[in-house]
């Protein structure tokens, strides 16, 4: 059996109340005291009993963090993201539990007992419903990847809308003018932010918007593949695609070499994300780097002062993106 507050209390001649709340950072417990406890506990290596805290703190030690879907437009490279970043703020006294909205028929498992807090990579206004049981239950709840209109709720989110217009503004000045779009999923949020600021960069540079270039995806290198076919089949087919992330990017750089063509000798190809693939692809691609991992790290350490202080306010914390310059575009002569 392993060592026991109460043996510590015994060797330190003090109640295990007293060891507890020293053990817990009480500043009730005078610092000699204190350092004499936290010495005794390491030396014979006492490992806490979370359950028992648990129940005597009123705390579950469990962080959730939820996505619109994981099953249902939600990338690989985005899931991976995502948790690496929360999971690399929280500490290792939390547990991290990964799920999809849609994955619950109804919120009822949703509660202050089980979970101390919660972020929410959210993909779709249809994630308001969660957020506002989420506010009932009087949990924490950190919003990243669309912005909230609630004051109360701190956002933490990058500025698609600009990324966009910049890696359309750069197919521009390299000399392309019919410039097609693969849209994201089109229920979130982030695919009309990327859309807007595809169509913003053309209207700002008197180019006409073909609808016959807007062609939707969902998010994944499959349907990146299969809009590319459609674009490739007009009759006069874009010399640049922006895509609306990387793995779509991939996608319909497949599918133009099956076709027998090359990029970017051929067709231009910019993605979106700056995936940890993107700079391994042949070619190098050309994409807006979206730092998805520091927006999720951000939001946990937002998550935790968010626990630990409950008069903690909300806010929008907005994370700049960036072109990132490589091999898949040319110009255009």
């Amino acid at each position: 059996m392993g060592v026991t507050i109460k043996d510590i209390a015994k060797l330190a001649n003090v109640s295990h109340t007293t060891v507890s709340r020293a053990l817990n950072g009480s500043p009730l417990i005078k610092p000699d005291t204190k350092k004499k406890i936290l010495e005794l506990a390491e030396q014979l290596h006492y490992v806490p009993n979370y359950s028992a805290k648990s129940l005597v703190l009123k705390k579950s030690y469990t962080i959730g963090l939820f996505f619109t879907s994981i099953s249902n437009g939600t990338s690989s490279t985005f899931l991976a993201n995502v948790i690496k970043g929360v999971n690399g703020e929280i500490d290792e006294n939390y547990n991290l539990f990964v799920r999809g909205i849609d994955d619950f028929k109804d919120f009822a498992a949703i509660n202050g007992q089980r979970f101390d807090g919660i972020v929410l990579m959210s993909q779709s206004d249809e994630d308001d419903a969660f957020i506002e049981h989420v506010k009932q239950q009087n949990i924490p709840i950190v919003v990243l990847n669309r912005e909230i209109d609630d004051p109360s709720i701190t956002n933490i989110l990058s500025n698609d809308e600009s990324g966009a217009m910049e890696a359309t503004n750069y197919l521009i000045s390299q000399g392309h003018a019919r410039i097609a779009i693969i849209e994201g999923k089109e229920s979130f949020k982030t695919a009309l932010k990327r859309k807007n600021g595809y169509m913003q960069a053309l209207m700002q540079n008197s180019l006409a918007i073909n609808k016959r270039y807007i062609v939707k995806g969902s998010y994944d290198m499959e349907s990146g593949y299969n809009a590319m076919e459609q674009l490739l089949a007009l009759n006069n087919p874009p010399s640049a695609v922006f895509c609306s992330n990387d793995d779509m990017a991939i996608g319909a750089i497949n599918a133009i070499f099956a076709n027998g063509l090359h990029v970017p000798n051929d067709i231009s190809i910019v993605g979106f994300d700056n995936s940890a693939f993107s700079q391994y692809v042949m070619p190098k691609l050309t994409t807006v780097q979206r730092p998805i991992e520091q927006i999720s790290q951000k939001g946990a350490k937002k998550l935790l002062e968010l626990i630990n202080d409950s008069n903690e306010t909300g806010e929008s914390v907005f994370v700049k993106t960036e072109l990132i310059i490589r091999d898949s575009v040319i110009p255009q002569l």
